[in-house]
């Protein structure tokens, strides 16, 4: 009879840390590729800032990132809950349950995470070394532990069938944004000129819980994104955009 093996206790190496527009996990798009318009630079760390590291790279167009779910973690770098063998994904409206291993929740044995960015070049700043980056569903701080190559022929399936989430999800929210939102706009500095399309594709993912989707809701939401605290409000067709604050 086969006895089963020894847990192995592994201990990864973080590589990197994400600088992202996202300061918390609230807005956080669910997939990366959602919302375009979200930039980051990831910092690589020493000794893995070398260059000759990343030589090559620059023909890729796209990468994996392996992550950690530093959220997901209490200071002792553990868990901060017990494991579930069932989750609830937004995508089937946050009441159906499904096998977690069935799912990309954060929630899991282990805080690992997969994310495929889009890769627009390495940048060589005040003696640290950074890749950048779009497309991303990271927060800011994420720990990185190892970066991939995307390549087409193996990574993608058109065949390939995907249970409950084939697709994209719809966006069918219309975005408004308030005189006193757009003043605050208007004075922002040039560096900011996306601020408004970044708004607009992350609040059209719709951040709420999927329970307060389709229902009349009241609340004031406010979410911190590149630096501002910007305070929004859902219709049943549409969300209002009421401020934009600095933080």
């Amino acid at each position: 009879m086969l006895q089963s093996q020894s847990m192995v206790n592994v201990q990864h190496t973080i590589i990197g840390t994400v600088h992202s527009p996202y300061k918390e996990k609230f807005a956080v798009p669910r997939q990366p590729g959602l919302v375009p318009s979200a930039t980051a630079e990831l910092e690589i760390l020493s000794p893995f800032n070398d260059i000759n590291a990343f030589n090559g790279l620059d023909e890729f167009s796209h990468l994996w990132l392996i992550f950690t779910f530093h959220k997901n973690l209490n200071p002792d770098s553990e868990p901060t809950n017990s494991w579930s063998p069932t989750v609830r994904p937004p995508r089937l409206g946050g009441n159906k349950r499904v096998g977690v291993f069935a799912t990309r929740s954060p929630n899991r044995p282990n805080p690992i995470g997969l994310s495929l960015v889009k890769f627009h070049g390495v940048i060589q700043r005040n003696g640290k070394l950074f890749l950048s980056l779009s497309n991303i569903d990271l927060v800011d701080g994420t720990p990185i532990i190892d970066i991939k190559p995307y390549l087409p022929y193996a990574d993608a399936n058109p065949d390939a069938q995907a249970g409950f989430a084939q697709t994209a999800p719809d966006s069918p929210l219309a975005i408004h944004f308030s005189e006193q939102s757009l003043s605050q706009l208007a004075e922002l500095p040039a560096e900011y000129q996306t601020l408004q399309q970044f708004i607009i594709e992350v609040l059209q993912q719709d951040p709420r819980p999927a329970y307060k989707k389709a229902k009349v809701d009241t609340k004031v939401y406010a979410m911190h994104l590149s630096g501002f605290n910007i305070k929004w409000q859902c219709e049943l067709d549409a969300i209002h955009v009421l401020s934009i604050e600095e933080v």
